[in-house]
């Protein structure tokens, strides 16, 4: 509001060096903002068209949200678009009742992710939702409400959450609304508890010669407030609340993750934070792997390049995925190859990453889920072969992905087709020429020459 009004103060009661139509579009774009009500312009007569522009700017908020209606009227999304696939932003400190899109001075509203979810969710253009989120948390405030919608939006669009590098509390609540968890070796997750903090200020203002005294009416009026120590029967209270929210916190994760990770598994956490293959290990993430190679493998998955299937005759869901070929680590081998600069002695050649550490995925719960399981064992199975395809490529092997898929390849033979195709390469170059005997070949006049000098020098 600061800004606002030093903008205020240049723009209005001063002589001003500008063409009328620059004072005209700065009107309608910053005027409603910055007066916070509508213009009436006076003097000069204005299309309707242009007065329309100088309406109050669009609001997130929870009755009515008009944010992505006015950002579609206007031509746009409320949301970043790639290949398809709506990526909406989740980081910084999550707040309640910000009515903004995106970050605003290092926060995210939860009103205006909701408002892009929804927009995403409704848009035929969109074929998937991506999360992309670096966050250590926010408020409770609107939090289950906005997890609620996330895992909504799951019945219209795939939704995959990427983790840039944190997602904790308020933003694991909303990572876990996701059909599917992907952080980078370096990322974490979890932090599935909550606090209160209480500042006992007594002390101090005993100290400076203050007393604070609260007049009040109803005898828990002032419960908590920070002129006094906090009772006992007080604080009893308050833990009380924020189990029971720890409690809603673990349910509202156990209902986006299904099987992955129960309600009692949540809790059991303890509010811990886990890194990497270990978040994977127990339940709270599916996959590790950079975010740009998973992002690709997501695009090729909602655009139906040739990747997405479902289970043929005779071949079971399970079958596609089994839990020990996804938990199975990946084999480390190395080999050499030539060097391309120089021609000469070998260089090493690094292996494949390693593949994507996935979680076992639930079994349906009845056959009328069969179906369901079955394409998303499949999304599943071909993103890990559409990221097989991108690390081996960086290594100079070409495989065609589509093809992969349509014959049945397996990860796990796809891998071992790759790190085949190295080692080969490897003993390729460890072939060398191997000169001729010396006897079939006169010796050089050169090295004849040092060895009689070597010869004379010696004492008799």
């Amino acid at each position: 509001m600061m800004f606002h009004a030093q903008i205020a103060q240049r723009a209005f009661n001063t002589p001003l060096l500008v063409e009328p139509s620059k004072a005209m579009a700065f009107l309608s774009g910053l005027g409603p903002r910055i007066t916070g009500r509508q213009l009436r312009l006076a003097g000069i007569e204005v299309p309707p068209e242009d007065m329309a522009q100088a309406a109050l700017p669009a609001r997130a908020g929870i009755l009515i949200n008009c944010v992505a209606e006015q950002y579609q009227q206007d031509g746009q999304t409320p949301f970043a678009m790639a290949d398809g696939v709506a990526v909406i932003e989740v980081s910084g400190v999550l707040v309640h009742r910000g009515a903004w899109i995106g970050q605003s001075s290092g926060q995210t509203s939860y009103e205006g992710i909701g408002a892009q979810i929804a927009a995403a969710a409704s848009n035929p253009a969109v074929r998937g939702i991506a999360l992309e989120i670096d966050s250590f948390g926010g408020e409770v405030a609107g939090v289950f409400d906005l997890a609620d919608a996330i895992r909504a939006a799951r019945s219209a669009k795939p939704v995959w959450a990427f983790v840039a590098e944190h997602a904790f509390s308020a933003g694991y609540a909303l990572a876990s609304q996701a059909d599917r968890i992907i952080l980078p070796r370096t990322g974490a997750v979890g932090s599935i508890g909550v606090v209160v903090m209480h500042a006992d200020l007594s002390g101090h203002l005993s100290d400076s010669g203050v007393t604070v005294t609260l007049i009040h009416s109803g005898a828990h009026k002032v419960d908590g407030n920070p002129y006094a120590p906090l009772p006992d029967p007080v604080r009893a209270r308050i833990q009380g609340e924020i189990d029971s929210i720890r409690t809603l916190f673990a349910q509202t994760v156990a209902a986006g993750r299904g099987r992955s990770l129960s309600a009692e598994a949540a809790l059991a956490t303890e509010a811990e934070c886990y890194r990497g293959a270990e978040a994977v290990a127990t339940g709270l993430a599916d996959e590790v792997s950079d975010p740009a190679s998973a992002f690709a493998a997501f695009a090729d998955v909602v655009n139906r390049r040739g990747l997405a299937r479902s289970a043929g005759p005779g071949r079971s869901p399970q079958s596609q995925m089994s839990k020990e070929k996804m938990m199975k680590p990946n084999v480390s081998t190395t080999s050499e190859a030539p060097d391309p600069e120089t021609g000469g002695d070998p260089a090493p050649v690094a292996p494949p990453a390693p593949a994507p550490v996935v979680a076992p995925a639930p079994a349906p719960a009845s056959d009328g889920e069969a179906a369901a399981f079955a394409a998303s064992m499949a999304r599943a199975e071909a993103a890990e072969l559409a990221t097989i395809g991108a690390q081996a490529a960086r290594l100079g092997v070409i495989i065609d992905v589509a093809e992969a898929v349509q014959k049945g390849i397996q990860p796990d033979a796809l891998r071992a087709s790759v790190l085949n195709q190295l080692a080969a390469r490897g003993d390729a170059a460890a072939i060398t020429v191997v000169p001729p005997p010396k006897s079939a070949a006169p010796e050089s006049p050169l090295l004849a020459a040092v060895k009689r000098a070597a010869s004379a020098a010696k004492p008799a």
